[in-house]
């Protein structure tokens, strides 16, 4: 079972709704969370571990949970689960698979074989859940398996050093979004046509790690590791406005947003906290520490928006930061 305790946030006066605590939740030691995903009743989070080739099941109501082994040298590095809840597939690095969990008893049902040495690093299935997208850092392409016949059907293929490092899909489905950290670019791939169809070019030494969708679908955010800044985009032109920026040396991983919208909330490795920006302003309004090092590397939302969870890369910690709802 996975041990419960409890630590104290520091949290930014200028934060107007209060953060009441922060547990955190201890995984197994040097796991190296880096994939994080909420079943879509909430009641489960899938925890990625990098290191020792687990995915660790989260009960949220009471912090216990179990371990999902799978094969030595994985390296399982990203975790989404379905929209039906059914299935959560997770992204191995290592031995380029894409391992198929059965959620109803958390066992492995099957794997999905990728072509060697693609490296995949993100998993992402469209909102119909009729497709999921495979980042693969190694081979620059982007894999698109058939969610019915647990099989890819297609490969985009992305520029030769794009090593893209994310992926997600625009709240409609019609387009997905790859952070490009090698050749700092957004590749914009139409559904529908099943190929790239845009570039967002971002400043040089951006080295985007992670990229996510306003739930209304209007902009996007990047978390630019390099630069200590937030791009933001407007998907109608997919043009870029006015960066956020970071403190210096802060390291941004990944973006996540509130369920209405109206707050993002971005790790910070090198500094182990959580900037809170408010999306109508762009402003940072807070800022929340993390105990120990953590290393955050990821942070997601439950659906209903009380809890945000955050998987500590350099402490094999989540930490979960609880909001009132409204």
């Amino acid at each position: 079972a996975l041990a419960l305790l409890i630590a104290t946030p520091v949290i930014s006066p200028a934060y107007a709704a209060p953060v009441e605590e922060t547990d955190v939740i201890s995984l197994p030691a040097g796991s190296r969370p880096t994939g994080l995903a909420f079943s879509p009743n909430g009641m489960k989070a899938y925890v990625a571990n990098y290191r020792v080739d687990i995915v660790s099941v989260i009960n949220v109501e009471d912090g216990t949970g179990n371990n999902i082994y799978l094969p030595a040298g994985s390296a399982p590095g990203s975790v989404a689960v379905s929209p039906n809840g059914k299935q959560a597939y997770v992204a191995n690095y290592d031995n380029s698979t894409v391992s198929v969990i059965k959620t109803s008893t958390d066992t492995i049902h099957k794997r999905i074989k990728l072509p060697a040495g693609s490296g995949p690093n993100s998993v992402a299935f469209s909102p119909n859940g009729k497709q999921a997208y495979v980042a693969n850092y190694g081979n620059n392409t982007v894999s698109v398996i058939t969610v019915a016949k647990g099989k890819v059907s297609k490969r985009i293929r992305l520029p030769a050093g794009a090593e893209p490092y994310h992926l997600a899909f625009s709240p409609n489905g019609k387009k997905v979004y790859v952070a490009n950290y090698g050749n700092d670019t957004v590749s914009v791939i139409t559904v529908s046509k099943g190929r790239v169809s845009a570039t967002v070019q971002l400043p040089t030494d951006a080295e985007p790690y992670n990229v996510a969708f306003t739930p209304n679908g209007e902009k996007a955010y990047v978390a630019n590791f390099a630069n200590d800044t937030v791009s933001v985009i407007t998907v109608a032109t997919n043009g870029l406005g006015t960066p956020i920026s970071l403190p210096t040396d802060s390291g941004p991983t990944s973006v996540a947003f509130t369920p209405d919208g109206t707050e993002a909330y971005v790790t910070t490795s090198g500094d182990n906290k959580v900037s809170v920006i408010t999306v109508s302003t762009g402003d940072v309004a807070a800022q929340i520490s993390l105990s120990g090092v953590p290393r955050p590397a990821i942070v997601a939302f439950r659906p209903n928006g009380d809890r945000a969870y955050v998987a500590n890369y350099g402490s094999g910690t989540v930490s979960v930061i609880r909001e009132p709802i409204g």
